[in-house]
């Protein structure tokens, strides 16, 4: 657990120690290393070398490198944990036989990484596809990040969470009371699907609505990056054939010319947790140097 409500210097020496631990156990020394990859919930400004914003950290224009320096003469490489998810998919996992690939990891937030011809893309200055903080509803919900109306107030399981408990206030017939124990803390995305597949009502009206948002969030960036494959991670990506299905019928009603030119098939992740380990230990021959 990284337990964010500690001191900055004990988070990176955890990072740190972290990485030691991983090539010890694979049998190496950190000197045998050619570099040291990160992949964090943010950006570092490639000009500054200050990373921008980590909402969940509450990081604002922190010099990470300085930090991470007094650990190692590794040469640093540090992208968006998103981003290297997206990398270790397209390289290692589910999206290997393609090039370019567009994935939305599905969370505490919403999470997306864009990777053209084998390698990440963020934009001019490296700072770009924040999928999550796209906007999605006009003066919607505030988001962590501040702004109203971003796609990750909506297509995130907090906010499958939050459509779920707002819902249970007027129907208390539904299997998810029982689920729950009559306890709304105890509502995750997981228990939400298992009433669902169960045929709840509620449950089914919840992850229609709710995938309705993910649906008009994914066509719009289609219609901009035209994937070969969009990769849904995330503990969301486990919910089997009724959110799959879902997505693939909402997201061709609602992407532009789908009857003409089609849309990419939308596949779960593979690696899990390792995905964004293995992009970050691949940042080095894969995206410009932080």
């Amino acid at each position: 657990m990284t337990n964010v409500g500690r001191d900055t210097e004990e988070i990176i020496a955890d990072m740190y120690e972290v990485s030691v631990e991983a090539v010890v156990k694979a049998g190496l020394s950190m000197k045998q290393m050619s570099s040291w990859g990160i992949g964090m919930p943010s950006y570092v400004n490639p000009k500054t070398h200050l990373l921008v914003r980590a909402n969940n950290f509450g990081w604002v224009n922190l010099p990470i490198i300085d930090y991470l320096k007094k650990y190692t003469d590794l040469d640093i490489y540090i992208d968006n944990d998103a981003n290297c998810a997206a990398l270790g998919e397209t390289l290692a996992g589910v999206a290997k036989d393609y090039n370019d690939t567009l994935m939305l990891t599905i969370g505490t937030g919403l999470g997306g990484g864009i990777i053209m011809d084998k390698k990440i893309y963020s934009g001019s200055d490296k700072m770009g596809a924040e999928l999550g903080h796209t906007k999605l509803v006009y003066d919607g919900i505030r988001c962590s990040c501040g702004q109203k109306g971003c796609a990750e107030s909506y297509c995130s399981t907090t906010a499958l969470v939050r459509q779920m408990r707002e819902a249970l206030e007027e129907d208390k017939k539904t299997l998810v009371w029982r689920l729950c124990d009559m306890d709304l803390s105890k509502i995750d995305g997981k228990m939400i699907f298992s009433a669902a597949y169960q045929n709840d009502i509620l449950a089914l009206k919840i992850i229609n609505q709710f995938v309705d948002y993910l649906s008009y969030a994914l066509s719009s960036f289609i219609t901009i990056f035209r994937p070969e494959v969009v990769i849904i991670g995330g503990g969301l990506a486990e919910s089997g054939d009724l959110l799959f299905d879902l997505l693939k019928t909402k997201t061709y009603e609602n992407t532009f010319a789908a009857k003409e030119i089609g849309i990419p098939e939308s596949v779960p992740a593979k690696l899990g947790n390792d995905a964004g380990i293995i992009g970050a230990a691949l940042l080095q021959l894969h995206s410009d140097k932080r």
